[in-house]
């Protein structure tokens, strides 16, 4: 997760939105409020950079929850800062939610820090003028965000509103922002999720921000002839959900045991899946690949006693990943391609050992054991069909579901239930679905081997 940069006042860092997740550096440089009779109520100095930080981080209505947000402080309570107390800090993302009048030296100061790697997005001003007469939304390499309102139009804040221009890069949603308040620990209710792609550069970052952006949405009636041409006519919106840095994650219950881990999409296009282990308990991650639209992580997680499982890797890609334990049983096969190929592993066809993967891609194979403990495959295969079923019987348990193919292309192999479900583009040249299914053996009058 990047980092973030926050330069802004002051931040209730005890907000239940925002708790844990902001660290207050020691960098302060802020000027004397205006007058003698100013009152200091904690609730207004903290205000804005409470909203801001809850808009950043927080833990139900952030874009990017979770992320560590670094407070610098360098405005007062009235909301007044100075060029010298706002120059150059060393970040990742750094947001700069203020305006001032045209300064060299922070511009300079905000150039410098885009040649260092860092994304700078600066606020366009809430002033209804050109954004170029101010700093630091006029330096061209920071990211200049306008505001609208919630029909996308220019936001207006009495005589003020937001900046408009050539200097501006886009525009975002300036108004009813759910966010944390300091005046309302429990002021929140939505939730937004933006998942950040995190070795990108800043000119990357603000092409993919133009990329997902809606166009002429905004009546610029109002503005001159130069700026309603000057003036991007671009309002910025979530991606899709095909980030190639989506992922998704599911994890057991206390006292479970994770026999198998897939990922699942409605397109067929994912970068596979990996079982990590936090905490003394394992996880199911998987990951969404460019063009996907959204990925699952589906765990198969079982109890029963005496029940212990691994994982083993393969020793490198392309390679079978391998049960080594003669008393372990396969459960599942995860896999996980970083080079934009299919990643779906499955369980060599015939054996009841290893997982087998294409070439460049990392398989993993669950392997499992308890007392009386058995498994077997089941394939069930369909020259003419787009769909197929293969269901476990009566007793036995479904741990993983996968598919393979003489060529045609599989959309997605999921399992429901006790069944796992396969769909293909062409049934022309065959697919075939294979299903684990698991059992505890039961005393011998009772025995029963699913039928292949």
């Amino acid at each position: 997760m990047a980092e973030v940069y926050l330069m802004d006042g002051s931040v209730q860092t005890t907000h239940r939105e925002v708790e844990g997740r902001v660290l207050i550096t020691d960098f302060n440089s802020v000027p004397e409020e205006d007058g003698v009779r100013v009152h200091r109520q904690a609730s207004q100095c903290d205000s804005h950079g409470t909203h801001m930080a809850g808009v950043v981080s927080g833990s139900d209505s952030g874009v990017a929850r979770g992320v560590g947000v670094n407070l610098v402080r360098v405005l007062n309570c009235q909301g007044k800062g100075t060029v010298s107390g706002a120059l150059a800090v060393d970040a990742v993302v750094v947001l700069l939610p203020f305006i001032g009048g045209f300064s060299r030296s922070l511009n300079a100061a905000c150039r410098d820090l885009v040649a260092k790697g860092a994304v700078v997005v600066a606020a366009a001003g809430n002033y209804r003028d050109d954004a170029c007469l101010y700093s630091p939304a006029s330096e061209p390499e920071v990211i200049t965000v306008g505001a609208v309102n919630s029909a996308d139009q220019l936001m207006s804040q009495g005589a003020g509103g937001s900046n408009f221009g050539r200097c501006v890069d886009l525009f975002a949603p300036g108004d009813d922002i759910v966010s944390a308040s300091s005046d309302c620990s429990t002021c929140f209710t939505s939730r937004m999720i933006l998942s950040a792609n995190q070795n990108v550069s800043p000119v990357q970052v603000l092409h993919m921000l133009l990329h997902y952006s809606i166009s002429n949405t905004i009546d610029f009636l109002s503005l001159s002839d130069t700026h309603r041409l000057s003036t991007p006519n671009l309002v910025a919106a979530m991606p899709p959900a095909n980030s190639t840095r989506v992922k998704a994650m599911s994890r057991c219950r206390l006292g479970e045991e994770m026999m198998s881990c897939r990922s699942s999409t409605p397109d067929g296009v994912h970068a596979g899946e990996t079982i990590t282990v936090n905490a003394g308990q394992m996880e199911c991650v998987a990951y969404n690949d460019w063009g996907g639209k959204g990925v699952y992580a589906v765990a198969r997680c079982c109890v029963t006693g005496g029940l212990q499982c691994q994982v083993h890797a393969s020793p490198e890609p392309g390679r079978d990943a391998e049960c080594v334990n003669q008393q372990h049983h396969l459960t599942g096969c995860t896999s996980r391609s970083t080079a934009g190929i299919s990643s779906d592993s499955r369980p060599r066809r015939g054996d009841r050992k290893h997982c087998v993967a294409k070439d460049g891609v990392s398989s993993h194979a669950v392997c499992c054991h308890a007392p009386s403990l058995e498994c077997h495959l089941l394939e069930k295969t369909s020259a003419d069909k787009d769909q197929l079923e293969v269901s476990c019987p009566s007793g036995w348990t479904l741990t993983d579901c996968s598919a393979v193919s003489q060529g045609s292309v599989i959309l997605w192999s999921v399992a429901k239930g006790n069944s796992c479900h396969v769909r293909s583009a062409t049934g022309a040249d065959g697919t075939a679905g294979i299903a684990v299914c698991c059992r505890v053996r039961p005393p011998p009058d009772q025995t029963a081997t699913p039928q292949r």
